[in-house]
């Protein structure tokens, strides 16, 4: 069967993978994208792995990421992100993914999209996700972006050269406010469970965090720890939903609001059977993404958790020890992230920063079955493989 190829690039950013596309070589029209990037990625799969395409199993695996130059003011790139649904065939664009947004400056200078001098690169990108804008900043050297270094994160093995990520004026990325329901706490009915309390912050990503306790959890259990307890999924789904409806969310959305569990400090060990002493964290916590538990942390939902626990009254500050920077434990380890709030009379999210690494894994062209993409718009470079 003849298939098209289409120039992409594999990249990691952060504790996730994706294919990333130059606007130019899609078509036109996005709502012409989905078929492409569900044949790439390799969705639906009812068998959950996407062997059939480029996709891990697992959302933070299954993740396209268009970019483009930028004619907006002040503006040096822009992207759109999609999440792909691993069993369904489903891109969800309501939400940015802060992951992979560590990847697009070096995707942008690699590219040839932005110059950049050597020494730091400092970039503003926007993203049309959220009309929200993130300041990258990272090391360029010989025209090209760095990506070796002495930077360690939790959840990838080895070190690369640090990015800065700085979210600017992060609330209300998908609901327009920074407390969707004007509230820091929602007691919310649930279908087919008892009610439940419940933080909606929109920082970055909309979260809707509930206590671990509430759940029967002490909050640092393994994400595969939470898929075997019986009914929990199914009621963290209960609890998105009714968090989406409050926040005048889409009712067909999957991406957002996530689910954050938080919990006091406490020890724990990670998914590499690292020991974590409470007293080297200020927060522990685990967040749900498109239905599983995040073997991470997704980082937009990490950069909502930090704005959430410095918003007096919320779930997330009554759990929190200690201020300054926060300090997150999560399967993968310990997370450092930092945010500033301040009160006008109402709540507003000035910034959200955190420290990741990217690197480009793969370059070249996608192949895609030209039977997936029937009906969909011709693309301006096709070849067959």
């Amino acid at each position: 069967m003849p298939q098209r190829a289409i120039p992409a690039v594999f990249m990691r950013g952060g504790t996730s993978k994706g294919l990333f596309f130059h606007r130019r070589d899609l078509p036109a029209d996005p709502a012409e994208w989905e078929p492409i990037f569900l044949a790439a990625i390799g969705s639906p799969d009812p068998y959950g792995r996407q062997l059939d395409g480029m996709g891990g199993g697992l959302s933070s695996l299954s993740k396209v990421m268009v970019v483009a130059p930028s004619s907006r003011p002040g503006i040096d790139a822009e992207y759109t992100f999609g999440q792909v649904a691993v069993g369904e065939a489903l891109v969800d664009y309501g939400a940015n993914c802060g992951n992979l947004t560590s990847a697009i400056g070096p995707f942008a200078v690699d590219e040839g999209l932005v110059e950049a001098e050597d020494g730091e690169a400092t970039l503003r990108l926007y993203n049309t996700n959220t009309d929200k804008v993130i300041e990258s900043r990272f090391g360029v050297r010989d025209g090209r972006a760095l990506a070796e270094g002495e930077q360690a994160i939790p959840g990838v093995a080895g070190r690369g050269a640090p990015i800065r990520l700085s979210f600017l004026d992060p609330g209300g990325a998908a609901t327009g406010r920074l407390l969707p329901t004007g509230n820091v706490v929602d007691r919310l009915e649930l279908e087919g469970f008892d009610a439940i309390e419940t933080s909606i912050v929109d920082a970055t990503t909309p979260v809707a965090f509930v206590r671990a306790a509430d759940l029967g959890l002490a909050g640092a259990e393994m994400p595969d720890e939470l898929e075997a307890s019986p009914g929990l999924l199914a009621r963290l789904e209960a609890i998105r939903q009714a968090a989406a409806r409050a926040a005048g969310l889409p009712a067909g959305g999957r991406s957002v609001p996530k689910v954050g569990i938080v919990a006091p400090p406490q020890e724990g060990r990670t998914l590499a059977g690292e020991r974590l002493a409470a007293e080297a964290m200020q927060l522990t916590t685990r967040i749900m993404s498109m239905g599983r538990p995040h073997r991470a942390l997704p980082l937009t939902g990490a950069l909502c958790t930090a704005v959430a626990a410095a918003i007096e009254g919320t779930l997330a500050a009554e759990a929190r020890v200690g201020g300054g920077d926060l300090v997150v434990a999560q399967p993968s380890g310990l997370m450092r992230l930092s945010a500033e709030v301040e009160r006008q009379p109402d709540w507003r999210a000035v910034r959200a920063q955190v420290l990741r690494t990217a690197r480009r894994l793969m370059e070249g062209r996608v192949l895609v079955p030209e039977a997936r993409l029937a009906g969909a718009v011709p693309l301006h470079v096709t070849a067959d493989a």
